[in-house]
């Protein structure tokens, strides 16, 4: 399997797992006066899969709008966790197929929760993703965010064959690399 496919069912399965608990905690009441006299609430943040080892910087994003082909897609970042004094660091790429309109690099101050909106523009339909790599102290993450356009599923590369033995077991021979 794809390790980008198996990272967004993990995704997937924390955020559901993670953010119940997070509409009940501490900030409710802050996002509720925040949200006085609006007719429609804000999408939950979408806390980022990162592996051990990271630059400790926690990530948390929501994409805005559903994307559309050549159209300009808001996906609100946030940080929080930067305990370097000379801060951190963000450099933003996106996969073929997505194309990052304004700046490539953020800067994140010591001891504040940053927020940022980027805008991302899909070139095609299908699952491309909007990648940050994030260093402090010298220390490094890799996030990637899904942005999926349209309803084309994202396509596997096949790596073998469907043959069957003499007993008539299925196997799927390999290619030597």
């Amino acid at each position: 399997m794809n390790t980008r496919f198996i990272s967004t069912l993990v995704a997937a399965g924390l955020s559901l797992a993670v953010l119940p608990a997070c509409a009940q905690g501490h900030d409710a009441p802050a996002r509720q006066s925040q949200q006085q006299g609006a007719s429609q609430q804000a999408k939950p943040m979408t806390a980022a899969v990162q592996k051990p080892g990271r630059a400790g910087v926690t990530v948390a994003y929501r994409v805005e709008a559903v994307p559309q082909l050549n159209r300009a897609t808001p996906v609100v970042l946030q940080f929080d966790g930067v305990t370097a004094p000379e801060g951190a660091t963000v450099r933003l790429s996106a996969d073929a197929g997505l194309r990052l309109q304004g700046s490539a690099e953020l800067s994140l101050p010591q001891g504040q929760r940053t927020t940022a909106t980027v805008h991302v523009v899909s070139e095609r339909e299908g699952l491309a993703y909007l990648n940050l790599f994030v260093n402090q102290g010298g220390a490094s993450s890799a996030i990637s965010i899904p942005i999926q356009t349209g309803t084309a599923a994202p396509q596997l590369k096949s790596a073998g064959e469907i043959k069957s033995t003499p007993d008539g077991e299925r196997i799927i021979t390999m290619p030597a690399k």
